[in-house]
């Protein structure tokens, strides 16, 4: 994550500027582990999967999610700090251990979130999950129609493109969405040309609703964020970070440059910080069904 701010603008003089006051973010994934990064910000938990009460993640999507938009750093000393490390946390467990999920699952998430807006003040909700087009068209129905609620409702509603391209017209079914925040992954020129990049693989647009998509791009290649399998032995913490890779882990680190902005700029609408999203965004001079308005720069949405 520390190569992943520089490469997006995020310092730490800029997060301090907004204050130590997080915003909300609500988050549909695996769940997310009990991690030392997370202190006490995990202020709500349910799981749609197994039922289970307490806080917990079986696959580890999640917690590395997570640990991308809000992680403190604390077990690294910093480096691997989240762009946000303020926010607070509403979890709802919505995948299994192997990161498969039904429809059902994601409706009930999505009803419960919007259920819990007012309660925890959620400003923001990630949804770093691709979606098969292949579903039932009348279940997927319903889910979209609440992901439109609920961005009608002032949720900043940020989602994956999906790892299904380079072809176009692949972008993930939620994602398709034309109010909704689509990210994609690309790493600006950071590797060079390497085969493994995850913007080799990003979804394209246009979408069915929205000829420009992907709204703008992140870093996803090889992200180091929270591990769920971390493990304490004596003073020192075992396996506390893992690196992953995809349009999954470029989305938080979206989420976690609103969840800032928010932070700073409180009486924003979600319109308005979509529309201050994409207009400070930095031109990679690739084509728009790739790249969108560009890269996210944190400094110049703080401006």
């Amino acid at each position: 994550m520390l190569r992943v701010r520089r490469q997006v603008g995020c310092s730490d003089e800029l997060v301090y500027s907004c204050g130590n006051k997080g915003v909300t973010i609500a988050m549909l994934d695996t769940g997310v582990a009990f991690h030392p990064d997370f202190d006490n910000r995990i202020i709500a938990f349910r799981d749609f999967v197994n039922g289970k009460r307490t806080v917990y993640d079986d696959s580890g999507h999640g917690t590395h999610v997570a640990g991308c938009i809000c992680g403190s750093g604390k077990v690294s000393g910093g480096k691997y700090r989240g762009i946000a490390p303020f926010g607070r946390l509403v979890v709802g467990k919505v995948l299994d251990y192997r990161g498969d999920g039904h429809v059902e699952g994601m409706v009930e998430g999505m009803e419960w979130v919007l259920d819990k807006q007012k309660e925890y003040d959620i400003r923001i909700l990630n949804i770093s999950i691709g979606m098969d087009e292949g579903t039932d068209k009348d279940r997927m129905g319903r889910l979209v129609n609440l992901v439109d609620e609920a961005w009608e409702r002032g949720i900043v509603v940020v989602c994956a493109a999906g790892n299904m391209g380079p072809k176009p017209m692949t972008i993930s079914p939620l994602g398709a969405r034309k109010q909704v925040i689509t990210v994609g992954c690309h790493e600006g020129g950071y590797f060079g040309n390497a085969d493994n990049l995850c913007e080799n693989y990003s979804s394209r647009g246009p979408s069915p609703y929205a000829l420009k998509k992907p709204d703008v791009v992140a870093p996803g290649t090889d992200i180091v964020s929270c591990n769920a399998g971390i493990s304490k032995r004596g003073r020192y913490y075992r396996n506390p970070y893992i690196a992953k890779s995809g349009t999954s882990m470029a989305t938080p680190i979206v989420s976690g440059g609103l969840a800032l902005l928010l932070q700073k700029y409180p009486f924003y609408t979600n319109s308005q910080a979509k529309q201050k999203l994409l207009y400070t965004s930095r031109d990679l001079n690739e084509p728009w069904n790739k790249q969108g308005w560009g890269m996210v720069q944190v400094d110049r949405l703080l401006k």
